[in-house]
């Protein structure tokens, strides 16, 4: 299966002083098809997060997709979406609140 185009180096390669190691990622078709959600809900214990994704439509919904992580991780991804938001806001402008919350 070909490597997908703009796949993000994997973790070693941040800005921690570390001397970044490029890690070759394969993906699933059905992994790289994705799947489309719009609502989150988080759990925590001590040890891990919980982030299920799920669509809700006509007052039903399904949860589409779960990962599990450490504490020490989920604080790298909330870091990475926080700087991506940023990105996209200096390229497209504000992100507005919609209605529906989605």
């Amino acid at each position: 299966m070909p490597e997908p185009a703009g796949l993000p180096k994997a973790p070693g390669g941040g800005g921690n002083g570390h001397k970044k190691t490029e890690i070759k990622l394969r993906m699933s078709e059905q992994v790289g098809a994705g799947v489309y959600a719009n609502s989150m809900m988080v759990q925590h214990t001590a040890d891990e997060f919980v982030l299920d994704f799920a669509i809700i439509t006509g007052g039903r919904g399904s949860i589409v997709a779960r990962v599990i992580t450490s504490p020490a991780h989920m604080r790298r991804i909330v870091a990475a979406l926080e700087d991506n938001v940023k990105k996209y806001e200096s390229l497209h402008g504000p992100i507005k609140p919609s209605a529906t919350g989605g």
